[in-house]
């Protein structure tokens, strides 16, 4: 004997057990803005209680127009930095009772074409896209149009990067925060540097190396071209530049790497080629993850609030916004550590 499925309880069920009209039956269910009695909606709610009535979230979508969800879309969800932005957006969001799902790209910028369409589909409230674009006019145009269409439907759109599209940005001073720790590195006794950095058309590495040679034009310090080394914006990324960058021979004392991801794989390069820290070579990074509270040693880097970034793009999604899109610039803060020992 096959059991026959028991039917779900409708909103209109609720209603006449609560004996109430089935426009107050939603209001009190559905979050509206318009005020029901307090009694009248307990005795819609224990009505559902009673029923295990369960709101279908799609229709709710489609009488809203969305629903309460926003799209976090990151480059690398194993990447701290990414990490630390994600638990701000989540905090934030949580605070305001929305619900955010979120998206690794694998730095794929062809992914986040998808995810925003998906997103759209599914009437999301926003959409936050963190991390840095690329030098790509046809990417970027693309992506403005997908986004163009999401916020058309009634979605917002926040961007954690570049300012490259009209869109609501928090903007990262990358090339403010690598100019002060040039100049900071120049003021410990440095001279000789050498950077390593990511692929040249991720703006943010680039904005970093061009922030880091304008430091030290500024304080009188010397970056030999052959002395900038790319390689991919990840902990072996970094492990391998340096690796290139000790066997090819290099007179630098210092080594900027475009993040501390980087800078935390040459670090273990050093230690590789037996090469103590801090010793002949310093080495520095950019961002400040969490992760570098258990490396040693400390690692000079830039600041930046990461948390606070992600909690910003919320409020961002929250606020009014105007006939313009707005901008929230980020700065940086050096914190110089033991890696970054004085030369004497």
């Amino acid at each position: 004997m096959v059991d026959q499925a028991v039917p779900s309880a409708t909103l209109m069920d609720v209603a006449r057990l609560a004996g109430v009209s089935l426009a107050t039956a939603s209001r009190s269910l559905n979050g509206s803005t318009r005020q029901v009695g307090e009694d009248l909606r307990r005795r819609v709610v224990l009505a559902a209680v009673e029923l295990n009535y369960t709101a279908n979230a799609q229709a709710q979508a489609m009488a809203r127009g969305r629903t309460d969800v926003v799209g976090l879309l990151v480059h690398d969800i194993a990447d701290p930095y990414f990490s630390s932005i994600a638990a701000g957006v989540m905090r934030a969001a949580e605070d305001h009772g929305l619900l955010v799902t979120m998206a690794s790209t694998l730095r794929r910028p062809e992914s986040e074409l998808d995810y925003v369409a998906a997103l759209r589909g599914q009437r999301a409230r926003a959409v936050v896209l963190a991390g840095s674009r690329v030098d790509d006019p046809e990417m970027l145009r693309r992506l403005g149009s997908e986004l163009a269409s999401f916020e058309a439907t009634g979605g917002r759109a926040v961007m954690i990067s570049q300012k490259k599209l009209p869109v609501d940005t928090v903007l990262l001073e990358n090339r403010a925060g690598a100019k002060a720790l040039a100049e900071s590195l120049v003021g410990l006794g440095h001279r000789r540097f050498a950077v390593l950095s990511g692929p040249r058309d991720l703006l943010t590495s680039r904005d970093r190396l061009a922030g880091f040679q304008s430091g030290l034009a500024a304080a009188g310090g010397e970056l030999d071209p052959r002395n900038v080394l790319q390689d991919s914006f990840t902990r072996d990324g970094g492990l391998s530049a340096m690796t290139r960058l000790l066997d090819q021979g290099t007179d630098a004392t210092c080594v900027f790497a475009a993040n501390d991801v980087m800078a935390v794989g040459a670090m273990a390069a050093l230690r590789q080629q037996g090469i103590g820290l801090p010793g002949r070579i310093a080495v520095a990074g950019f961002d400040d993850i969490l992760t570098l509270r258990d490396i040693t040693p400390g690692l000079t880097t830039v600041r930046l609030p990461l948390e606070e970034v992600g909690a910003a793009a919320i409020d961002l999604v929250l606020q009014p916004r105007g006939d313009r899109p707005r901008v929230r610039r980020v700065k940086g803060q050096v914190v110089l550590r033991d890696s970054t020992p004085p030369l004497t």
